[in-house]
């Protein structure tokens, strides 16, 4: 069975983006019952090299909204990185699946083949367009979500497996 580009990401990433939303949820739910500062929870980091909760975010929403688009060969909405608290990164999420609900399956399927053109840092870079969006895009998605989700663990919030899976779609028991 065949996958198209599409299948493999926009509808992942919109699942995911909401488990994340769900997840930020129970975030501003335990600070509130500790009576913990959401902002030290929103600037929290696994060590001292590696991004905050709100670059995590922020960078996995821009993964998500900025690959697609660029395969899709559309322009993205331009956010800028200025959220702060749960409630702000909560928003940034709900515009990333806002914007991704808009792109049409068709425009990403006809990728294959095209050349993605992107910067990382000051270089710019060049792939075709699927296998950037299976080794560069949904890998550096998964990357920073995975990594919000763990600061949220190590934090002491209390999520899972589940809580990180989101809803799987087509499951059901047998």
């Amino acid at each position: 069975m065949a996958i198209s580009p599409y299948a493999a990401s926009v509808p992942v990433f919109i699942r995911s983006l909401k488990a994340l939303d769900a997840i930020l949820d129970k975030a501003a739910a335990w600070c509130e019952a500790k009576k913990a500062d959401p902002a030290v929870l929103a600037s929290t980091r696994l060590i001292p090299d590696m991004l905050p909760l709100t670059r995590q975010v922020q960078t996995a929403c821009d993964f998500a909204k900025n690959g697609s688009a660029r395969i899709a060969g559309i322009e993205a909405p331009a956010f800028e990185d200025s959220e702060k608290t749960i409630s702000e990164l909560k928003d940034r999420i709900a515009r990333t699946i806002a914007f991704l609900g808009t792109i049409e399956a068709a425009a990403l399927d006809a990728a294959p083949g095209r050349i993605i053109e992107f910067s990382v840092g000051p270089k710019r870079m060049k792939m075709e367009a699927v296998t950037y969006l299976l080794h560069w895009v949904i890998p550096n998605f998964h990357f920073h979500y995975v990594t919000a989700y763990d600061i949220l663990r190590s934090s002491g919030i209390d999520v899972g497996k589940r809580d990180y899976m989101g809803e799987v779609p087509g499951i059901s028991p047998v």
